[in-house]
C-alpha cells in the first residue's frame, strides 16, 4: 500500500519537472505530458483503489465464512436439568435423625455414599417420599429394595418388605412397606438414595423449605394480621412435621379442586366450626382454624370415608388422640386425611381400611372445649379447606 502510495507522488512530481524542464515545449508537448500524467495518476489510483477494495472485502468475507463454520462446529446448548420433584417429604414418620450423609463419589465405581442413613426400627412404617411411580420392588443382593420414579428422577429404599407392586401409583407419604433387616447399619436404619438418570444426588435436597420473600413495611393496622398469618404457617410447619407429612405440607392451599371423589362423611354431625381464621377458644388468640369441626357426641363412631391406610395413631398435646389416613392417588390428587381429639382408636398403623370401616371414637382430647371430629385434608402434601375436597 506504501510503495503503491509513494508511485502516485512520484508519477505526479516527475511530470511537472517535465513540464518545468521545457519552457518551450508550451505547446503540443506539454498536452502530451499533461495527457501522459493524467494517464499514470489514474492508472495508479485503480491499482490503489482495488488494493483497498480487496483488504476491506476479504477480511469481512473471511470472517462471515468462519462464523458459519463456527456455528456448524458448535455443539447444542446443554439441556437446563429439570427441577427436583415435590412436593417431597421424609420417606419415616416425624424428621429422622441422619446417621450417615452423602458422599459423592470420585467416579461411577469409586467408594462414596450413594444416599442417606436414617435412623429407623425394625418393622417401622416407610413412606414414599415423592409421589411416583413404583418401577422396582424385589431383593437386590439379599436385601429388599423399592425404587419409585418421579420422571426425571427416582427414589429408592431399602432394606424394606416391601408392600406395593411394579407399576402401582404410589402418593406422597403412603406406606410402601415396612424397615427390614439386612442394612449396612449396626443399629438398624433405612438407606434413602435419589438419581437423576445413572447420577446419584443427595436425598436431602428434596427436604428444603420455602424460601423467604422480599421485606415489605406495613402498616401498623396490618401488621397484626400479618403476624397471625405468619403464626399460622409456623405451626403448620410444625404440625406438618409432627403428622411426618414433611415441610411441603405447610403450604396452605385453603381451596382444593371442589367436588365430592366419592368421599363419606366420617361422622353424622353438622358442621360447627370451619376452615380458615378463627379466635381460638382455647388459645384465645386469632390463628388458623385447619379443619372442618363437626358436632358429635362422646362416643360416636368415626369411621372411613374412603378406602386407604392408616400411616399414624399419635397423640398430640393440641389435636389430642389423632389418626392419619393415606388414600394414595384419587382423581389425580395424593390424598391424606386426618382425624383429631379422639377418644381412642381401634385401628393401627399399616392397617388397611375399607370405605365406611370404623377407625375410632369421638372425644375431646387436646385443645378441645367439647366432643368433636376436627378434620383435616392434604392433597398432595398442602393442607387444603376439607369442604372443598368432600
Amino acid at each position: 500500500m506504501a510503495d503503491l502510495l509513494r508511485r502516485v507522488y512520484a508519477t505526479a512530481g516527475n511530470a511537472r519537472t517535465s513540464a518545468a524542464g521545457c519552457p518551450q515545449a508550451a505547446g503540443s508537448a506539454a498536452v502530451v505530458h499533461r495527457s501522459q500524467r493524467r494517464r499514470s495518476i489514474a492508472a495508479s489510483i485503480r491499482t490503489l483503489s482495488g488494493v483497498i477494495l480487496l483488504r476491506r472485502l476479504v477480511p469481512a468475507r473471511v470472517c462471515a465464512l468462519l462464523a458459519v463454520l463456527l456455528v456448524i462446529a458448535a455443539p447444542p446448548p446443554a439441556a437446563a436439568d429439570p427441577r427436583l420433584p415435590g412436593p417431597a417429604g421424609w420417606p419415616l414418620a416425624g424428621s429422622p435423625e441422619v446417621v450417615r450423609g452423602f458422599d459423592t463419589p470420585d467416579h461411577d465405581y469409586g467408594p462414596g455414599h450413594r444416599g442417606v442413613d436414617l435412623v429407623a426400627r425394625p418393622d417401622q412404617s416407610v413412606r414414599a417420599a415423592v409421589a411416583g411411580i413404583v418401577v422396582f420392588a424385589g431383593s437386590v443382593a439379599g436385601r429388599g429394595v423399592v425404587s419409585i420414579d418421579h420422571g426425571a428422577y427416582r427414589t429408592t429404599y431399602e432394606p424394606i418388605a416391601a408392600a406395593v407392586r411394579v407399576g402401582q401409583r404410589i402418593a406422597l407419604g403412603e406406606p410402601i412397606g415396612r424397615v427390614a433387616t439386612g442394612g449396612h447399619c449396626a443399629g438398624g436404619c433405612l438407606h434413602w438414595g435419589l438419581r437423576h438418570g445413572e447420577t446419584y444426588l443427595d436425598p436431602l435436597l428434596l427436604i428444603r423449605t420455602e424460601p423467604r420473600g422480599p421485606l415489605r413495611l406495613l402498616a401498623a393496622d396490618r401488621r397484626a394480621v400479618a403476624t397471625e398469618r405468619a403464626r399460622a404457617r409456623a405451626e403448620a410447619a410444625a404440625d406438618a412435621a409432627e403428622a411426618g407429612l414433611g415441610a411441603a405440607a405447610a403450604a396452605l392451599g385453603a381451596i382444593g379442586p371442589g367436588g365430592r371423589h366419592g368421599f363419606g362423611r366420617p361422622v353424622l354431625g353438622a358442621i360447627t366450626s370451619a376452615f380458615g381464621m378463627r379466635f381460638h377458644p382455647v388459645l384465645r388468640r386469632w390463628k388458623l382454624h385447619d379443619g372442618t369441626d363437626f358436632r358429635a357426641g362422646c362416643g360416636s363412631p368415626i369411621r372411613a370415608p374412603y378406602a386407604g391406610t392408616v400411616t399414624s395413631t399419635t397423640y398430640s398435646g393440641a389435636y389430642g388422640h389423632r389418626l392419619l389416613l393415606a388414600h394414595g392417588s384419587v382423581d389425580g390428587y395424593g390424598v391424606t386425611t386426618s382425624y383429631n381429639h379422639a377418644a381412642r382408636y381401634v385401628v393401627s398403623p399399616g392397617d388397611r381400611v375399607a370405605s365406611g370401616q370404623l377407625l375410632g371414637y369421638v372425644g375431646s382430647t387436646g385443645y378441645s372445649t367439647g366432643c368433636h371430629l376436627h378434620l383435616m385434608v392434604w392433597l398432595d402434601g398442602r393442607l387444603v379447606d376439607p369442604m372443598t375436597w368432600f
